[in-house]
């Protein structure tokens, strides 16, 4: 058999900061093998342990293939086969009848990163946008984080560029479990420690990124606020922040001043449940060293005081300077600095003035709307019924029968059994995309490497088709992927210098022309006057959800080694390397108050429902805190729920994001 490698360089479609340059080896046309490259400086040669499953994923025996149309009731995910004609056109009719009827507001698309290719991501929007649908805001995730970052820093999200954290003298990892989440950053800051620096490593949860730290401290959930207040504190009250960065680049330091000066070392440590003498060698060693590095991550934003907590984090780093020195500073993003000319491709060009915006993360709420209900749901990229807040309710309104479902997916997901009709999406490997990063500088371009499994298509050709089936005109709807990467890349913006699509479509990864040292924020901020605000000041907020005598535990749900989220989460290798089922963990102490055993069975309660999960019993999981390990898919838990039977529909403190980190529960034994 002719076997042959090609080269692809594309962004990891399971929504990871780390846009992989993959290399695939094919046999008769079909993939067989998936690893990283190890000519990228990402990449290195390796992928994580989910992403070398993904062949298995392409060609799964129950990999939809073909146009279904629903025939038993809404939820049973019973279909028969139709023709693409005869869907879009059913489609197009239905949605016709359904604006006639209710107008175009009661149509919701409900879509996100299943794919971060930015074509078939965010291109179908320009659809919606042309018709004049409810607009859906991205929350669950990022919306926190993001916003907490601009009211710092401005408007663009930057970071030190990662290929410069081995050249950081002192590293915090806050929050985040890059073995799991941000794994290409781990060779770097393996690097950084063979130089000799000390790497931090702030959780509640003790996994394998705290394995590779030399200190673990596992603060309360919430209580990162009051940590880096106090360390502000201990830095302003010893007079050890650079003087001279802050008069030039910082706005109001007083107002901080004063807000950090209410969390003395003390009682900061009994609120975070921290040792007084960490909390100060984190301060002592921030100012010690020049080039100080925090990588923060989402999950400390997903509670209620989740966006103050990041603002006071990420501002540590402009109170010591470390801006100026090359490796230091603080990451969330880099995704401010891929300037493209975004103005049609995703229809922004069409979007109506004062539509009805609906917060993704309060769907269950908005499908329950007697008011101006929505009346058609589209879905693509996401799976409602396993990751968004409150799935019992979420699962009520996928259930009315009045509510007309269109899913586009690559499997029968628990979305999908509601749809009245499901179409075969493409996968990565099917399709062109132009892809940016969150965690790098390098643009991507990746053509397709094999053919579409069956009837497969792209989510913007069934948008198109859909398109000119309801008479729409604008022009965006109908480009080709490589009209829209080339009107994209048609930026002015110096990072973007020197590259355009040819170019591009060459190479298939280009890394941004960034300035020559570059050193984000080492001359102030992208605000218009220049200055990084810390005023208002964080603040540490009260919590309105507090463990009690009902439920006396804390809910958190970090990344699980192969579980991540439902991307891949009917992978049976990956699920039996899950433990067969999904699973929490425990502390002993907590084990032996509420007569938990190792491996038990038990019904976790929340205030929003409960469900049953086999329980582990470990000293990894902080005392006061139940960690679950991953997202699964509902239908294949023992109980056939979401962990999101658990969550609400409570929002931020910034951003109108997801507070799955705020949960509290109780665990019964059974």
């Amino acid at each position: 058999m002719d076997m042959h490698t090609q080269e692809l360089r594309t962004t990891c479609p399971l929504d990871c900061p780390d846009a992989c340059s993959l290399i695939l080896t094919s046999q008769d046309g079909k993939v067989t093998k998936l690893k990283g490259n190890p000519q990228h400086p990402n990449t290195q040669g390796f992928a994580c342990v989910k992403m070398y499953e993904y062949p298995k994923r392409q060609y799964h025996e129950t990999r939809l293939r073909q146009p279904l149309k629903r025939i038993g009731a809404k939820g049973e995910g019973r279909f028969a086969p139709i023709s693409w004609d005869e869907a879009l056109n059913d489609i197009a009719t239905k949605l016709k009848a359904v604006i006639a009827e209710h107008g175009s507001e009661s149509i919701l698309p409900y879509s996100y990163a299943g794919t971060m290719g930015l074509l078939e991501r965010d291109r179908p929007l320009a659809f919606f946008r042309a018709l004049g649908t409810s607009e859906l805001d991205w929350t669950i995730c990022a919306a926190t984080g993001g916003a907490a970052w601009e009211a710092n820093y401005g408007p663009m999200r930057l970071s030190p560029d990662p290929e410069d954290v081995p050249y950081a003298d002192f590293i915090i990892l806050w929050g985040i479990d890059v073995m799991r989440s941000n794994l290409h950053l781990v060779p770097k800051l393996k690097a950084a420690k063979k130089r000799g620096t000390r790497i931090i490593h702030i959780d509640p949860f003790y996994n394998e990124t705290s394995e590779l730290a030399d200190l673990h401290l596992a603060i309360k959930v919430g209580t990162d606020a009051a940590l880096a207040l106090a360390i502000g504190n201990i830095i302003l009250s010893e007079g050890l922040e650079d003087k001279t960065y802050l008069a030039n680049y910082a706005n109001d330091l007083e107002a901080y001043r004063q807000a950090a000066s209410l969390w003395p070392v003390e009682k900061a440590a009994s609120f975070c449940d921290a040792k007084a003498e960490h909390i100060l060698e984190l301060a002592h060693s921030l100012t010690k060293h020049k080039a100080s590095y925090i990588r923060v991550g989402y999950g400390m934003t997903r509670n209620e005081s989740g966006g103050n907590a990041l603002r006071a984090v990420t501002l540590l780093p402009a109170l010591t300077g470390a801006w100026q020195h090359r490796g230091g500073g603080a990451a969330l993003s880099t995704s401010g600095a891929f300037a493209l000319n975004s103005k049609r491709y995703s229809g922004k060009h069409l979007l109506k003035p004062n539509v009805r915006h609906i917060n993704m993360n309060c769907l269950g709420s908005a499908l329950a709307q007697v008011e101006d209900p929505i009346k058609a749901l589209f879905v693509f990229n996401s799976n409602p019924a396993a990751v968004a807040p409150d799935s019992s309710k979420v699962r009520q309104g996928l259930a009315r029968e009045d509510l007309f479902t269109v899913v586009l997916e690559h499997f029968q997901t628990d979305s999908a059994d509601y749809a009245d009709y499901l179409l075969p999406a493409t996968t990565f490997l099917e399709h062109p995309d132009l892809y940016t990063a969150y965690g790098h500088y390098h643009l991507q371009w990746a053509e397709p490497v094999v053919a579409p499994e069956g009837q497969a298509k792209p989510n913007s050709w069934v948008f198109a088709e859909l398109a000119k089936r309801l008479g729409l005109q604008d022009e965006s709807l109908y480009l080709s992927a490589e009209e829209t990467a080339k009107e994209l890349l048609s930026s002015d913006h110096p990072f973007l210098e020197g590259i355009n699509f040819e170019l591009l479509k060459e190479k298939s990864s280009l890394k941004l022309s960034l300035p020559e040292n570059f050193r984000p924020y080492s001359q102030g901020s992208s605000f218009a006057d220049g200055k990084i605000h810390f005023s208002p000041p964080p603040q540490q907020l009260e919590f309105c959800l507090k463990p009690s005598a009902d439920y006396p535990l804390r809910l958190i749900s970090p990344p699980g080694k192969h579980m991540l989220n439902t991307s891949m989460g009917n992978m049976e290798t990956l699920i039996k390397a899950s433990g067969g089922e999904p699973m929490m963990m425990i502390n002993p102490k907590d084990a032996e108050r509420y007569g938990i055993r190792d491996e038990m069975l038990a019904e976790i309660i929340s205030p929003q429902g409960s469900i049953r999960r086999k329980i582990l019993v470990s000293a990894k999981a902080k005392e006061g805190t139940l960690v679950a390990l991953g997202q699964w898919w509902p239908k294949l838990a023992p109980d056939k729920k979401s962990l999101n039977d658990l969550t609400s529909e409570l929002l931020t403190d910034l951003g109108g994001g997801s507070t799955f980190g705020n949960m509290v529960v109780r665990v019964v034994p059974l």
